[in-house]
């Protein structure tokens, strides 16, 4: 039977749009109590005002140290405790890497690998205190495969994946579990789906595209098993996805 998440504390990096936000809507319906993060102040207000949860708004630049370091602080502050970190903010910059932009590049691996270290690093400590608690990862498929098209991108994944298995045997007999989330082609902002109609179509008409909702449907099925129960990697994809 799957565990109940009501009371939960969760940190949602790039929790204004996308992954982010499916995964606050979804964590408010199950109970949670829910720290929201992401540049975007007025998204994350307007996010906040909508879902029916115990809710703290935290601005922060997940290229800014001191941003995610306040984050905690006042998850810490408010809540008292950290029981799940999501660790979902990312940015997708694709492209040939000798024509792309270094800077633009260098901060895709800032946002997609340093914060991620930044994010579980500060939350491992509130975990072992309390015995137990959840890091998950939003990685991708392309951690598990070398993407031609998105070779930076598809690198900080692979540092993604190879941090969630390390340090999941190192935190082991902590009580904390380390996880990926390892979704295909997504349907959302980050990848250029705005209108409805067009989400639609690429995920329950074509299905060569999976929703945001699709993603945080699977968080929740991760974080609802029994502590005695890791899910590793959990990677989807969608049903017609064929170029990889």
């Amino acid at each position: 039977m799957p565990k109940s998440l009501a009371g939960n504390v969760v940190v949602i990096t790039g929790a204004s749009s996308g992954i982010g936000e499916a995964i606050a809507r979804r964590l408010a319906d199950e109970g949670c109590r829910l720290t929201l993060a992401a540049r975007s102040v007025d998204k994350l207000e307007a996010l906040a005002a909508e879902l029916d949860a115990d809710t703290l708004v935290a601005p922060a630049d997940m290229t800014v140290p001191a941003d995610i370091e306040s984050m905690v602080a006042q998850t810490m502050a408010r809540f008292g405790r950290i029981d799940v970190m999501c660790a979902n903010a990312g940015i997708y910059v694709p492209g040939e890497f000798a024509d792309g932009d270094i800077d633009e590049l260098l901060r895709m691996l800032r946002i997609n690998i340093d914060a991620v270290l930044r994010c579980a690093h500060l939350a491992i400590p509130a975990m072992r205190a309390a015995g137990e608690g959840d890091i998950v990862v939003t990685s991708s498929i392309s951690g598990f495969i070398d993407v031609h098209w998105e070779p930076i991108y598809s690198a900080s994944k692979h540092a993604a994946q190879t941090f969630v298995h390390t340090v999941r045997r190192q935190l082991a007999g902590t009580g904390i579990r380390v996880m990926s989330l390892a979704p295909g082609q997504v349907a959302n902002a980050l990848w250029g789906f705005h209108k409805a109609a067009d989400i639609k179509r690429v995920s329950a008409g074509e299905r060569t595209h999976l929703t945001s909702e699709d993603c945080a449907d699977a968080l929740v099925y991760m974080l609802s098993q029994p502590r005695r129960v890791t899910i590793r990697d959990l990677v989807i994809l969608p049903q017609n996805q064929v170029n990889i």
